[in-house]
């Protein structure tokens, strides 16, 4: 074994980080905490919470994370860091309060990058990586360094920088497939080659990174796998900028069904029942459903693992087939994934400690405020759905981690359509100072004229640019989850909501995607991306290692 093998496949958690990339799904601090909290019941080895020198948003959600989540018994808590001292600086802040701590710090290794988006030369980089590197190694021990579009590099001068990083205190080196252009068996030789051919790379575990681009991420990863990578880096649901990162699922539920193949590759008989990760498999499938719902980024049905669809049986001779036995087309368990409709004997004459109980069970410890103001949606609840679902239940409190700092808040919403009537809205909302305002307006259609009398109160520049529904559960009194994109020049943000009438869910997902866009415009995050570059650094773009 490797002087740096852990032994396993490590799964580094990237879903607060790149994954808050993906157009629309910022998150508030709140559900930030909600979401690693949830990863840490997940098991995730490591959990890259943010970007602390990004913003002060992101800076107090990793100090957060690493406060909370960061237990002695928790995940590493990882923060990012281009290879710049202020950054550094700022990540080791951000991540101190957590018992484990990881810096992963990076630079642009190609020679696409070097020329057009740092402009520096291949010396000037070698220069950087080993200052950069030793000084994240020392605020901590444990130091990720990632070659920033790894896949496109000369693969030499890759050996070089890593050599190097290696040298100077990296832990773990990350290969990055940044814009998702390898293949699998391209992705193979690039991590044996790397194996192969750095001297101390015994000293460090070999990572990887990539985008879903090309539809090969999964792909390229399980290749990667094959030669000696040992952490891969991933998302809930895949999500991340562009097409996305590898799926947090897709890869641990590959591993998991075909043990077989990939137990010798650690070592074991290939027979072996130990789990390749220790990912908490009962927690993906709630996992998905509370990053859906708070970052509004819906689950295509017929997504691997966790979709709609996943476990579902139309044709007939499948359903015959699973009938007499399962293993004929399935070869997943459901219940492996954690996907169970339970049904509760929560109902409106349940109290306060039964609901808090419940919730616990399912995961969530929320605050006395927070529970009162859950509490209360349950019972408005329970008086209108006669059974109340786990998913109901987690629906509410993903409701509740929306409703932090709200500018304006939804108090009336009443509307008059029908054949040959123009459809009529009137909205009451609140400011944050209590202040009420009334309007009423027409529309095309219910939540057309909702939208429009919201509009009109709020008076801020907005195009909606996606506008969705979702039910819940089963039934005619399913809760109907309603999902708003709005954008605002580069600004883009959704809303979500959710009640068994779609047209009030639509009024608070509206509202709640206007209380982000006020947000964001007043304080805008200078987020990873391709666009911009850092006052401490301008000649290193604001690019993140995916």
């Amino acid at each position: 074994m490797r002087a740096k093998d852990p032994g396993r496949v490590l799964i580094f958690d990237t879903t607060l980080r790149d994954g808050e990339q993906s157009p629309g799904a910022s998150l508030n601090l709140e559900e930030k905490l909600v979401i690693a909290q949830q990863l840490a019941r997940l098991n995730v080895d490591i959990i890259e919470a943010g970007f602390p020198f990004a913003s002060e948003g992101d800076f107090a959600a990793v100090q957060r994370i690493a406060e909370v989540v960061g237990t002695d018994n928790g995940p590493v808590i990882c923060g990012l860091a281009r290879a710049a001292k202020g950054d550094i600086e700022a990540c080791a802040r951000a991540v101190a309060p957590a018992a484990r701590q990881r810096i992963h710090t990076f630079i642009a290794t190609s020679d696409i990058h070097l020329k057009h988006k740092l402009r520096k030369t291949r010396r000037e980089v070698l220069e950087i990586v080993p200052e950069m590197v030793a000084c994240a190694a020392s605020f901590c021990d444990d130091v990720e360094f990632s070659c920033e579009d790894a896949a496109r590099s000369d693969p030499e001068f890759l050996y070089e920088v890593i050599e190097a990083a290696v040298a100077a205190g990296a832990t773990t080196i990350n290969i990055p497939d940044t814009v998702g252009y390898t293949t699998p068996e391209e992705f193979f030789q690039l991590i044996a080659g790397i194996d192969a051919h750095v001297p101390n790379m015994d000293q460090a575990v070999i990572s990887v990174h990539g985008h879903n681009d090309l539809g090969l991420v999964v792909a390229n990863f399980l290749a990667a796998l094959r030669a000696g990578a040992r952490q891969l880096e991933c998302t809930i649901n895949g999500i991340g900028e562009r097409a996305g990162n590898a799926a947090l699922e897709e890869l641990v539920m590959a591993m998991h069904v075909r043990r077989q193949l990939f137990n010798p590759l650690l070592g074991r008989p290939a027979d072996s029942e130990q789990p390749l990760t220790t990912v908490n498999t009962e927690e993906i499938y709630r996992t998905s459903r509370l990053v859906s719902n708070l970052t509004g980024m819906l689950v295509q049905p017929n997504k691997a693992v966790v979709g709609a669809n996943a476990f579902a049986h139309e044709s007939g001779i499948h359903q015959d087939g699973v009938l007499k036995n399962r293993t004929t087309y399935e070869i997943m368990d459901a219940r492996t994934i954690g996907l169970k409709h339970n049904r509760i004997s929560l109902g409106k004459l349940s109290g306060r400690n039964a609901f808090r109980s419940r919730l616990e069970e399912l995961g969530y410890n929320l605050t006395p405020e927070d529970l009162g103001q859950a509490f209360h949606r349950f019972k408005q609840l329970a008086d209108r759905k006669r059974d109340i679902t786990d998913l109901d239940l987690q629906t509410i409190v993903s409701d509740q981690a929306q409703q932090v700092d709200a500018t304006y808040k939804l108090k009336l919403v009443q509307v008059s359509c029908g054949t040959n009537l123009r459809p009529t809205a009137t909205v009451t909302l609140e400011d944050s100072q209590g202040g009420l305002a009334t309007t009423a307006a027409i529309g095309t259609g219910p939540v057309d004229a909702v939208c429009r009398a919201i509009d009109e109160l709020v008076k801020v520049p907005n195009d909606l640019v996606e506008f969705s529904i979702q039910a819940v559960t089963e039934g005619i009194d399913a809760l109907g989850v309603v999902t708003i994109r709005l954008r605002q020049g580069d600004l883009l943000c959704s809303g979500y909501s959710s009640d068994t009438d779609v047209v009030v869910a639509s009024a608070q997902a509206f509202v709640a995607a206007l209380n982000r866009l006020l947000v964001l415009s007043k304080h805008p995050s200078i987020h990873p991306q391709p666009t911009g570059s850092s006052e401490s650094q301008p000649d290193t773009a604001m690019v993140a290692s995916s």
